[in-house]
């Protein structure tokens, strides 16, 4: 997996993303919830697997495009193995980009409703997120 150098800025720009940050939230939502079977934290990060129902291949690797075009910090790699979608993701060595990782894995024993909810489980690692007034590009700040 390529992992982007910790330089990279951590920041969401959704200014250009076919969804809102409620659309997307809800579709993380709906994915754990009908078809996530387990998670594990790994050397480089964490991964998600999934039951391999028809199409579900699919969704994933879409939905990890478009996290990727928003959020240029991740590393994703999705595939096909023992029978399951697996879905890894990693981050820089950078702090705040551990935070929204650890936050990233969280989600399906923890979702949120909203973007704001999810910042508020950020602060808990002394992180603030800030957003242009479009609401369309967040960046982190340490607190």
């Amino acid at each position: 997996m390529d992992i982007p150098p910790a330089s990279t800025p951590i920041v969401c720009d959704m200014t250009d993303a076919p969804d809102t940050d409620a659309e997307r939230i809800a579709e993380y939502r709906r994915l754990f919830d009908q078809v996530l079977v387990g998670r594990e934290r790994t050397g480089d990060g964490i991964r998600f697997r999934f039951r391999a129902d028809p199409g579900v291949e699919d969704w994933v690797r879409d939905l990890a495009a478009r996290e990727k075009a928003c959020c240029p910090f991740y590393a994703f790699e999705v595939g096909v193995e023992d029978g399951q979608v697996v879905w890894d993701a990693a981050v820089p060595d950078n702090d705040a980009a551990k935070a929204v990782l650890d936050a990233f894995y969280e989600l399906p024993d923890h979702p949120v409703e909203s973007l704001g909810e999810f910042g508020d489980r950020l602060s808990q690692h002394g992180l603030s997120l800030v957003s242009n007034p479009a609401g369309t590009v967040h960046r982190l700040e340490t607190t």
